[in-house]
């Protein structure tokens, strides 16, 4: 299955669980260097992994309110194909089609317990 067909399953889902339908025209994502090499160097994340989060399920997606100064972020909580537990946070760029992933980290314990619960 492509990337694309991934995304849009996962899409699916999330929307008929949680309805949340933002990721809905997704292609594609776009990293900014500085936090590629955040996410990798200090978390130990890949952009591979990272990206995998939105192709599994169950996937859970939230808004970032804190964070949405200038554009609307979000939070994916998710799993890679190992099953490692990421959090990730992301803005959605030239008119969702592009997922800017901002960070990528494994979940913290109280996400973990969330996820479990929620998922």
């Amino acid at each position: 299955m492509c990337q694309r067909a991934r995304v849009i399953v996962a899409v699916v889902y999330v929307s008929y669980i949680h309805g949340m339908d933002i990721l809905e025209r997704a292609e594609g994502f776009e990293w900014d260097d500085g936090n590629r090499r955040k996410s990798a160097d200090k978390h130990d994340v890949t952009p591979d992994e990272a990206q995998q989060v939105f192709s599994n399920e169950p996937l859970l997606l939230m808004d970032d309110r804190m964070h949405s100064g200038h554009e609307p972020r979000f939070h994916a909580y998710g799993q890679t194909n190992a099953g490692r537990l990421l959090q990730i946070s992301f803005t959605l760029r030239d008119g969702g089609r592009t997922i800017r992933v901002i960070s990528s980290r494994p979940m913290s314990r109280r996400e973990r317990e969330r996820y479990a619960d929620e998922s």
